[in-house]
Order: structure tokens, then sequence, then C-alpha cells
């Protein structure tokens, strides 16, 4: 896809404001208008661009003009020039989910990867009224947006809606490619020698995300064949067959660790599938690695917390998982382990406010996702 929207959703002045646009009594202003409007139709950019700042110079609460000269701004990649526009026109309609998204879109072409995430994202929530190819633009940035800046599991939700509304395509496998080996890069900053890599992944994740099973298992398949030494190939097929086939997905994941015996991640979702098979002594060292590897990391102490817990170790287990807490109060599992943990210890009221926590998350979660998912107008 490419980075910039196409005239047509810039040009469109979002339904939902254009009817509150005012009608100023300045003749000087209707003419400045009428003439930008007439120059921004026939394509004569650098003109419009002229007569959308003298227009807004005297009426600087003209939504329609802010959004006008920010498209402009946009169309032509001047992406800091279209943040500000787009800053001034949420400031007039706070409650535009396509002037948000527009704003997140120019911050990123700025090159501010992070600061468009808020942005993008509140976008989307508020809604883009239908626009399919400003939801499927919105959606692919802020996913780019993640794996720029590292965020590699939070670019997985964005991706999946789009593999599941859109073609395969290479703007869509490339970034998928890049989520799947973890590399904080965008397409256009792939060095020539590691394209073929990623578009390999990208394919395999992309049947994958796609649920289209059997292709996927088989492009995954040669994608491990095709690059064995290469980091995160097996972790990313590992993942995939936990589902359906734990003994093979194990067995991947461990070839993970041997390309990359610090891969923190590979630990941990070795550890889990073990703990998910009771399997507790077997788990502890995976789980003790990752804890080590990232100490900070809430999975990785939840993980070492479980297994010491199971193993009878209770103290040094609610330890972590206390830990864990602390470093993400806001997921309902943490919360859910440790009053498992204060349970087995006897402690009735610990365990008590603990699944008291866990209800209130779980059930927030669920309403988010129910609204989420809730029909918006939206692919």
């Amino acid at each position: 896809m490419p980075l910039l929207l196409s005239f047509a959703v810039l040009l469109a002045f979002p339904p939902s404001t254009a009817e509150a646009a005012s009608t100023p009594a300045s003749e000087a202003f209707d003419a400045l208008a009428r003439d930008a409007r007439s120059a921004q139709q026939a394509g004569r950019s650098s003109e419009a661009v002229d007569l959308y700042r003298r227009a807004l110079a005297l009426r600087g609460d003209w939504d329609e003009g802010w959004w006008s000269l920010g498209s402009l701004h946009y169309e032509s990649g001047r992406g800091s020039e279209a943040l500000l526009a787009f800053t001034r026109f949420v400031e007039l309609k706070p409650q535009s989910g396509p002037g948000w998204t527009l704003r997140g879109l120019s911050t990123f072409l700025a090159g501010d990867h992070q600061a468009a995430i808020p942005d993008l994202e509140k976008g989307l929530e508020l809604g883009l009224g239908g626009n399919a190819e400003l939801v499927r633009a919105g959606r692919y940035q802020l996913a780019l947006a993640f794996v720029k800046t590292a965020q590699f599991e939070r670019a997985v939700a964005p991706l999946t809606v789009l593999a599941r509304t859109s073609p395969e395509a290479p703007w869509l496998v490339d970034g998928i490619g890049l989520m799947l080996l973890r590399t904080a890069a965008l397409p256009s900053e792939v060095a020539a020698p590691k394209r073929e890599l990623v578009r390999a992944a990208g394919h395999a994740g992309y049947l994958h995300l796609a649920l289209r099973s059997e292709d996927a298992a088989k492009a995954y398949a040669a994608l491990v064949a095709a690059y064995p030494k290469e980091p995160w190939v097996h972790y990313a097929y590992g993942v995939f067959q936990l589902r359906s086939d734990s003994e093979a997905a194990l067995g991947e994941l461990r070839r993970e660790l041997e390309v990359q015996p610090d891969n923190v991640m590979a630990n941990l979702e070795i550890a889990f599938e073990l703990i998910v098979r009771g399997e507790y002594a077997q788990a502890l060292p995976f789980a003790d690695r990752a804890a080590q590897l990232a100490p900070g990391l809430f999975a990785a102490r939840n993980a070492r917390g479980r297994v010491l817990i199971e193993l009878g170790q209770l103290e040094p287990g609610i330890l972590e998982l206390e830990e864990a807490v602390r470093l993400a109060p806001e997921s309902p599992e943490v919360h859910f382990s440790l009053a498992r943990a204060y349970t087995k210890a006897d402690r009735a009221e610990d365990a008590a406010r603990e699944r008291a926590v866990f209800a209130e998350l779980d059930r927030a979660r669920r309403e988010k996702r129910a609204a989420e998912s809730a029909p918006r107008g939206q692919p």
C-alpha cells in the first residue's frame, strides 16, 4: 500500500463535519475560499495552498480549510506541514475520526512513528464513516508504527484484521514479514539481501493470520527449510503449530533457541506450553531463563511464579507473581495467578482481593472487545 492516500480520499471533507462548516460574511474570505477550492480541484496545488492560507488568516476557525490545507500538504509528502493543519482541524472537531487518523498519518509521514500511534488509535476508535481506504491506511500505518518502534506484539491485531479483510499484496506481506522477524524497520528500509526473507516470512504469516492453515503450514515449512539459521523463523513456525501439534511446536521453539539461545520469547513460549501440559519441572529452566533475560517483562515473572507455585515453592512463587502484578497491574491473568497462589498459601483475604481485581479487569476487557467488534460502518 502506498504511503499516501488517493486524491479522492484527501479531497473529501469528512461528512460528519461538512454541515458544520460556517459561511463567513466577509466577501474577501468568500472569494479566497471559492478560489482555493477551484484551484485544488483543478490540481493546482501550490496555488491552492497559498489561497487556503490566506483564507485561514481571515477565518482561523474554518475547519474545512484546515482539512483541505492538511490534505494538500499530505498529498505532497510534507508531513510536518500536514500535521500542523490537521492539529488545528482536530482542535476544532475533536470527535472527527478521519481528522485524528489523518493527523496520525501525517505524524508518521513526518517520521515520528511513536507519536503517530495514539492519534491513529483514536481515529480508528472514533470511526471513519465507512471510508474503506482510510480504514486500511490507518490500520496499516498503525501496524508499521508498532513494528518500527519494536512493539511487535501490538502489531499483530491490526495486521490480523488487514489479513482477513484484504487480499495478499506486497505492502501487507512486507509488514507482516517485518513483524514476524522482529525487525524494527519500515518496508522501504529493508536491505536488498533481506527482501526475499521478509517476503517469504510475510507470505507464511499472511496465510496464518488469514486462517488459511493448510497453506500456512506449507509456507512455514518452506520458510524454515530455506532459512534454517535465520533468527525468529523457527519461532514463528513454532507459534503457528502450538494450537495443533504441541510436540512439533516445542521442537521448532527449541530449534529457535539453537539459533538464538537468549531469545526471551522462545523460552517463554516453551515454558507456557509446558505449563499447559502440566510439566512444571520441565518448564522451570525455561521460565528461569526468561525471567533472567527479561526481569522487567511481566509475562516472564508470571511464568516463573506459576511454575514455582505448582512445584510447592509458595513464598518465592508469590514474590514473582506480586512483581508481575506490579509490572502489569492491568493484566487480568496475573491477578488470577496471584489469587490462586494466595489460596494455596491460605491467605484468604489476599486471594479474595485479587479475585475481585481479576473479575473487574476481565469484565472491562470483555466489554471493550464487544464494543470493538460491534458494526461501525467500516471494515
